[in-house]
């Protein structure tokens, strides 16, 4: 057998190497065709136990994508320039500041502001939709655009929350625990609360058309309701019987009883962590698919009461203390003031110009809070039967998602504008407390005792404010734990050892959390 020689051996690695080089100069200056080309060459001298066909499609399919982000480069490079152009232009005219960068603020809080309504628009659209019979699709056509959104494949995913994501807080030391995950439902969860009388459950109201009961301690579902035709959107428990009160996009709202047995509670597991701003490194959505829902969970099918008078979605709906009447809010523009052991309609509540989207009852006294998409919320007190007095509250730029009362005489709205508003009930011309965030505020919650405040966002965090406006913490969030969609409403529930907050977002699952309230006062 011949040998081949040392100084041939060299020379033909050096050929290698030159004809190495003259394929990585030519694929540098080729032409399209000509790179598609040369790299099918490539591909057939080879080795690889792919079949040829299937690895030039994978090739063409990563030009494709080196060819879209060398456009997205571009279109960066470009973005970068008019941002410098327009800070050179700013500082010409003395308007720049030092140490900031007033054009990437603007941009970022007009491309902001718009994607904020665009959130707001495909959310109710989407309530609107949920509230027909179900089909296999649900589109929403934002108004103004020509682009169809497949909602539930878009679900609503954070809508901000990239613009905003470079906005960093101070790292809390306190500690919140995400204590259990409760899923089951086949679509995004509007709403959520714990009953008032024992069993202690936790209540879930779902755009797939249905409500469940949990047990907190395990996370398994005692019992599913069937009753409504369409989106459930609320869910609230009477104060001393097990009877639960379901809003719906039926235009009903149903009064039904139910019986749990709790399950044997399982060891927690310690999963300690820290309240800090975590960094968002993932989108991943675990749920992503069509959750199978619990199949040996009991079902209510039949309400007790069935309360009808509404012409619209009914957004909401609560008890007034003692439990003998109920309100509910619609988005034909009233509340309804109904009595329970009859049915009938007792009041009607009119003067709002645009869509109800909320309703709250005082945990001691007869007042009742509306909230609005016209910017405002109004107080309605019943106290004195023969006078039903009304105050409007202003004070917000954007729909009024939530208004809540304390134990105390103050009310805490929440709105799209990104604000958290403070009121007193004894001067009401102007907050006493604002919380401006980074995002859309939706179903706000105050913690009894402490008077905390629990900030659902679009953007899917929750954060943590006491009544004077200073921020305690923020609950973990990552692309291992929390929401991974719009968080919708928040919920406390300071009686249970277990868990004493817990929050729902269109990412189909209910979490609850153990927060160390001590820790956070003394953080401030």
């Amino acid at each position: 057998m011949p040998v081949e020689s040392s100084s041939s051996s060299g020379s033909r690695q050096t050929k290698q190497k030159r004809k190495s080089h003259s394929l990585s100069i030519r694929r540098t200056n080729s032409t399209e065709q000509d790179r598609s080309g040369l790299q099918r060459e490539l591909l057939e001298g080879q080795d690889s136990k792919l079949p040829l066909s299937l690895r030039t499609n994978l090739l063409d399919l990563f030009s494709q994508i080196e060819r879209e982000f060398e456009n997205l480069y571009l279109e960066n490079i470009e973005l970068r320039r008019e941002i410098e152009s327009l800070n050179d232009r700013l500082a010409a005219d003395g308007q720049a500041v030092e140490g900031t960068d007033l054009a990437k603020g603007a941009l970022k809080t007009k491309a902001s502001h718009s994607t904020s309504q665009l959130s707001q628009k495909l959310k109710t659209t989407y309530k609107a939709s949920t509230s027909k019979p179900r089909s296999n699709s649900c589109h929403a056509r934002v108004v103004g655009g020509s682009r169809n959104f497949n909602v539930t494949s878009w679900e609503l995913w954070g809508g901000d929350s990239w613009i905003v994501s470079s906005f960093k807080a101070t790292t809390s030391r306190a500690v919140c625990q995400l204590v259990k995950e409760y899923v089951g439902h086949r679509d995004g969860i509007w709403d959520l609360s714990a009953t008032r009388a024992q069993p202690v459950v936790l209540g879930t109201a779902s755009a797939d058309h249905t409500a469940m009961l949990w047990s907190i301690e395990t996370g398994k579902c005692l019992l599913k309701y069937l009753g409504h035709q369409g989106s459930v959107n609320s869910i609230k428990f009477h104060p001393s019987e097990q009877m639960a009160l379901t809003a719906s996009g039926d235009q009903t709202a149903h009064i039904w009883r139910y019986m749990v047995q709790l399950p044997t509670p399982q060891p927690v597991a310690d999963t300690t962590t820290p309240c800090e701003d975590d960094v968002d490194s993932s989108d991943k959505d675990d749920a992503d698919g069509d959750a199978e829902g619990p199949n040996d969970c009991p079902s209510v099918r039949v309400p007790t009461t069935t309360l009808r008078s509404h012409q619209g979605v009914v957004i909401a709906a609560d008890w007034l203390v003692g439990g003998k009447q109920v309100v509910t809010a619609s988005w034909d523009r009233a509340a309804n003031l109904y009595d329970v052991e009859t049915s009938e309609l007792v009041h009607s509540l009119t003067g709002h110009d645009q869509e109800l989207t909320h309703c709250c009852t005082h945990p001691n006294q007869r007042l009742v809070v509306t909230s609005s998409r016209d910017t405002t919320f109004r107080l309605w007190d019943f106290r004195d039967p023969s006078i039903h007095s009304v105050n409007v509250f202003q004070g917000h730029t954007d729909t009024v998602t939530s208004a809540v009362f304390t134990v105390g005489d103050n009310v805490v709205s929440g709105s799209d504008d990104r604000t958290v508003k403070v009121w007193d009930l004894k001067n009401m011309r102007s907050p006493i407390a604002t919380i401006r965030t980074d995002s859309a505020v939706n179903r706000i919650s105050v913690s009894v005792t402490q008077k905390i405040i629990a900030l659902p966002h679009d953007n899917r965090q929750v954060r943590l404010f006491d009544m004077s406006g200073v921020r305690l913490a923020r609950l973990p969030r990552s692309n291992r734990q929390g929401h991974r969609r719009m968080v919708c409403c928040s919920a406390w529930c300071e009686d249970n050892a277990a868990c004493n907050l817990f929050t729902c977002g269109f990412d189909r699952q209910a979490i609850g959390w153990n927060i160390n309230i001590p820790a956070l006062l003394q953080e401030k």
